[in-house]
Order: structure tokens, then sequence, then C-alpha cells
């Protein structure tokens, strides 16, 4: 898979997200702020949600528009989204940002307009948000741009999946990226369920990654190992409250720590297969191996008595103890020198 110019899949360093989100305080010097000082944590992109409070929801009293529990209780949906929302004429300021800084910049769209707008922006790839997995036909819409697709899959059942990727397949051919999602906020450690990374990635044939709502890099590091090869997290400037989502973003510092520790988790990794790593070979001479504890004439037949099996590794391989009992010297040895094939006769006698 390719974003604007950067490869991502196993054999790259994890792709790493940073979601502004709400985090600009409604402020666009602020969202700005914000692309500059994630840049400079080595970041893979920054992203934004594209909609307004009307394309969202309706203002409305009833009861059916109001939070009930959670991080948001007793907020009205209308409400929340209008203090949350980054401005549609925000965008092109935005992007802009982003390309003097160098970094990838990529949203998620709510509805039709939103996809309108950032296909004007000409933005790289499209992000499909865990609540909007079920809307089919937004879905399509965004396929039908030939962009890559990032899908998050929290809350959503297999057969919810089943019927987004399979919707995205049907209308184009284009490159999917699974997220993996718990959309609690935020999210204990303890309910991250890492190992639905592997399924995922087993069940759809595509590249997995993760949308982590944890507070800490901990969940994010052991992903990586699991296979994932991207990251996506929420982030603000600094600890104070700047909206919705401050509570569960990481902060400028943190947001540079996800990213040297997920590229040192995927260093760990290796490459596919068995291989040994070459910093190990200095130390095969402190192996066991077989050396003589006694000094011993030519003609000799050895017994156990005058070979052991001990460090260090000159000598040969402590499997050979056996073969080597009963073999003739060709030549004298001394306690400490290392057995050899080449002291012995092809046989026994």
């Amino acid at each position: 898979m390719r974003i604007n110019g950067l490869n991502i899949g196993t054999e790259y360093k994890p792709y790493i997200i940073a979601e502004l989100s709400a985090n600009h305080g409604g402020s666009l010097d602020r969202a700005k702020l914000c692309i500059r000082e994630a840049a400079k944590c080595g970041i893979s992109a920054v992203k934004i949600q594209t909609y307004t409070p009307d394309t969202m929801t309706i203002r409305s009293d009833k009861k059916d528009f109001f939070i009930s529990d959670g991080l948001w209780k007793g907020s009205q949906l209308y409400d929340l989204y209008k203090k949350a929302y980054t401005p549609f004429e925000w965008h092109k300021e935005l992007f802009e940002c982003a390309r003097n800084e160098n970094i990838t910049l990529i949203s998620t769209p709510f509805d039709e307009s939103a996809v309108d707008l950032l296909e004007e922006l000409n933005v790289p790839a499209y992000k499909i948000a865990s609540f909007e997995i079920v809307d089919i036909p937004l879905i399509e819409y965004i396929a039908k741009k030939n962009k890559p697709i990032l899908l998050s899959t929290g809350m959503a059942s297999i057969e919810e999946i089943e019927d987004a990727v399979s919707s995205i397949r049907r209308i184009n051919d284009v490159e999917i990226l699974l997220f993996h999602c718990i959309s609690s906020y935020p999210t204990p450690s303890s309910e991250s369920n890492l190992n639905n990374i592997k399924f995922l990635k087993k069940k759809f044939g595509v590249h997995v990654g993760l949308s982590d709502h944890t507070i800490s890099n901990l969940s994010a590091t052991v992903a990586i190992g699991l296979g994932a090869v991207a990251i996506e997290k929420h982030f603000k400037l600094n600890d104070e409250e700047c909206g919705p989502d401050a509570s569960f973003s990481l902060n400028i510092n943190q947001l540079s720590n996800l990213v040297s520790t997920c590229h040192k988790a995927w260093s760990t990794k290796g490459s596919l297969g068995f291989h040994r790593s070459k910093i190990e070979k200095e130390n095969i001479i402190f192996r066991r191996s077989l050396y003589f504890v006694k000094d011993v004439k030519k003609g000799h037949k050895i017994t156990q008595k005058d070979i052991r099996r001990i460090r260090p590794g000159y000598g040969i391989s402590p499997k050979y103890f056996n073969s080597i009992l009963g073999k003739k010297l060709i030549k004298d040895v001394q306690r400490g020198d290392a057995v050899r094939w080449e002291l012995f006769n092809e046989d026994k006698n």
C-alpha cells in the first residue's frame, strides 16, 4: 500500500497517523501549530475530520439526541459536534500548512459534501470512521474516488466489516487498510483485544493497523509486534484542555515517544524466516565443546575420563562425545587442548 509516496506494509516502518480531531480548540492558528509540531515528531501523516454539525445530525431536544453515558455524558449531539468540528473554510489552509511542512494530511469525511471538498483539495487517502462503517452509501461514494481507504472497525461485527469491504471492492479495486479499533474513550489497555489484528489480517487478506484510544503507548507498541503496519492516535499540543478529545490524546512529547517506540518495536521483529543475528557470531566461542582434560599420549584410545563437554567452543560439538570414545590418537595432546577430528584415526582401531 502507498499513500502520498510513502509505502505501508510489514517490511516498512510503521505508518504513524497523528489524529488532530477537535484538539485545535476552535482556533485555526492552533490547528496549524498542531500540524507543525506533529511533523517534528517524525509521524507519517496528520489526520483531521471533515464535517459540520448539520452534516452529522440535527438540533433536537428529544432524548435520542443526548449522550446518556461515557466521557460526553449529558451533551447534546449537535452542540458537541459544533464544539469539535473543523470548519470547511479552514481546510485549504490546513492542507497548505501540511505541504509546507512536508507532511501528509488526510481526513475522515462524514458525508458526501465532505468528500467533495477533500477531492478539491486532492486528499491522498480517505479514513472511514468506525461509526460510519455501516454507512454503505457513503463508503461507496468514497470508493469511487480511486484513493486508498483506511477503514476503522470499532463496534462492527464481522458481517458489518464484510459489508463495508465488499462494497468497496464491488465499486473499485482500491487499496484497503483495516484498523482494529475499540470505540471507547478512553479505552482501558486491558480491553484492547489486540489479537483481532491477526484475525482481521487473515480473514480479509489486507494489511491491518490499530486506531488506539488508550492513554499510553503500550497497546500501540504491542500491536506492531502482532503485525500492525499503521498506528493512529489522537494528539494535542500540551496537557491543557483544548477539546472534547483531550483526555485521551497524547501530548507532543508522548507523540514523539510513540513514533520512536513503534519504530523500535518494528525493528525488533527482523525479517521473515529464521535468521541468526550477525552480532551473535562473536559469542559462539563461548558455547560448550569437547576438550581434553588430561595429558594423553599418541596411540591412546579415548575414554570418558579423557574428555569433557566444557566452555569455550573451539573444539568439536558436544553431540560427538560418544563418537570420540574409543578413537585412537595419532599425536600427543595436553590438558586444555581442543578436541579436533584430525587428532584421530578414521576408525576406532
